[in-house]
């Protein structure tokens, strides 16, 4: 019964920001780290930020300096603030959560829907 809803995306002009959330619902008991991750048709799927329980966080060199991850531990929910925007930031953004069910013996990867961030020249 867990979900990831995301929501912030949307078209820019570059060097303008967005800000993406992901609020993670259902029986949670514990999440082990959030991450963002972006993809374009035919390409692969690419790490933009992660951010653990601990709070360490870890950023693609291509967003680094641009792009902040945070997260709201009581709201179950992950941030990503982008700053300076380029078109090719222009990607379906994707939040990730690995985080183990109420009631369950070990964590799971669990995925959101997919926001279009579109960032024109």
């Amino acid at each position: 019964q867990v979900q990831l809803v995301e929501s912030g995306g949307g078209l820019v002009q570059a060097g303008e920001s967005l800000r993406l959330s992901c609020a993670a619902s259902g029986s949670i008991f514990s999440i082990n780290a959030m991450g963002w991750y972006r993809q374009n048709p035919g390409k692969e799927r690419e790490l933009v930020a992660t951010i653990t329980s601990a709070g360490s966080v870890n950023y693609a060199d291509s967003v680094k300096g641009r792009f902040t991850i945070s997260r709201d531990n009581a709201k179950n929910t992950v941030y990503l603030q982008m700053n300076s925007l380029k078109p090719e930031d222009t990607a379906v953004y994707y939040c990730n959560m690995n985080l183990k069910p109420r009631g369950y013996w070990k964590s799971y990867d669990y995925w959101g829907q997919g926001t279009q961030v579109t960032v024109s020249s």
